[in-house]
């Protein structure tokens, strides 16, 4: 099961956390959480592409080379 996170800036809470809580509240799947980060976001100031992504993507669909057992066509297929 996914869950949807609904962030609310800390800005907005007093405002919109209640709202957004009863707007959810029969969809299990959504959390309503208050963005509570502090400090500098460390990317701001950098140009673009300056900055390291730390995550690794990885497709988990991508097909990985494997190997066959050989077979022996029937002799009444010949």
């Amino acid at each position: 099961m996914q869950m949807i996170y609904c962030v609310i800036p800390r800005e907005l809470a007093a405002e919109l956390y209640d709202k957004m809580v009863e707007y959810y509240r029969d969809n299990p799947n959504v959390e309503v959480i208050v963005d509570r980060r502090e400090g500098p976001d460390p990317r701001r100031g950098r140009a673009e592409g300056q900055f390291t992504e730390k995550r690794e993507l990885r497709d988990r669909r991508r097909r990985r080379p494997g190997t066959f057992p050989k077979t022996d066509a029937p002799d009444e297929a010949v």
